[in-house]
């Protein structure tokens, strides 16, 4: 079933203890749309400028990534530069520039406003919530992503919008932010009483959390040698995640279980190359053998 994304495309400068890149492909759509893409169609909504190249758009259409909701605008695309440290968990912001995502305001085309899988990348809670009233009824699945910037400055709008949605997808800090509660749990609590029912926490190289009425589920990073860039790891998780679900038609324990799995996966394969490399190499049967790797790191007997 088709997933809609509304979220950024963007480019960006990376530099790391393994290498720099001065122009790749970015943005959280971006990478949430190609590891998505791997499970379930996708439907993009984002802006460009007039720098968006005819090689990055055939990124998207030769994955037959829905664009018809890529908006063109005149000026500069979204671009953010930023340098990593040694062990890759701190990073410093060399560069933002909003460009045309500054006057981003989604709108979707006909045919995406019956999507019954919605996935709100990191934007504006007001724009999140207006891309809500702009689908028809009520999609099965709306999951949103949010950060420490909106959570500080625009706290009333996003307690809003989390009242339309199922699925928040945070970190670990953010979770604690917006909940004021130091323990992950007790913030899970505060947190369903806003709105969503099931809180997945984001925690980098110790993995990831899911947290709803079923209880708690843990999965693993996957354990990398040499991580290049995780720019885009925590929007490949999302991919991996909303992409499974979406394929799968599911939203039980089970299928939130594996699709948990499936989005570590993307995430760590994200992380292996900068930018979009080792996605935009990646074969399925690569995705599904570190699934089963996934299944040996966690199994045991009593």
């Amino acid at each position: 079933m088709a997933l809609l994304v509304v979220g950024s495309v963007a480019y960006d400068a990376l530099e790391s203890p393994y290498g720099k890149v001065d122009r790749t492909l970015g943005g959280a759509a971006t990478y949430f749309a190609v590891a998505a893409r791997f499970f379930t169609p996708v439907s993009l909504v984002a802006i460009v400028g007039d720098d968006f190249s005819e090689k990055d758009e055939a990124v998207f259409r030769s994955r037959a990534i829905d664009i018809e909701g890529l908006e063109r605008a005149p000026g500069k695309c979204f671009f953010w530069a930023g340098r990593y440290s040694e062990n890759l968990n701190d990073r410093v912001t060399l560069t933002t520039d909003l460009n045309v995502f500054a006057e981003f305001k989604p709108r979707l085309p006909e045919k995406y406003r019956s999507s019954k899988y919605v996935f709100l990348a990191n934007i504006a809670p007001d724009l999140q919530r207006d891309v809500l009233h702009q689908v028809k009824g009520k999609p099965k699945l709306a999951a949103m992503d949010t950060m420490n910037y909106w959570i500080e400055r625009s706290n009333a709008e996003l307690r809003e919008t989390l009242k339309h949605v199922d699925i928040l997808m945070i970190n670990d800090s953010e979770t604690r932010q917006l909940s004021s509660e130091h323990n992950l749990l007790r913030a899970a609590r505060s947190i369903f009483k806003m709105g969503p029912s099931t809180l997945v926490v984001k925690r980098g190289e110790y993995g990831a959390m899911l947290v709803d009425k079923h209880g708690v589920f843990c999965v693993p990073a996957f354990p990398l040698e040499e991580p290049h860039d995780p720019t885009g790891a925590g929007d490949s998780f999302a991919g991996g995640f909303m992409g499974y679900l979406a394929g799968s038609g599911g939203s039980n324990d089970a299928a939130l279980r594996r699709a948990m799995v499936y989005g570590s996966v993307m995430g760590s394969f994200a992380v292996e190359k900068f930018g979009l490399e080792r996605l935009l190499h990646l074969k399925k049967s690569e995705i599904h053998a570190r699934a089963r790797h996934f299944s040996k790191l966690t199994q045991f007997k009593l």
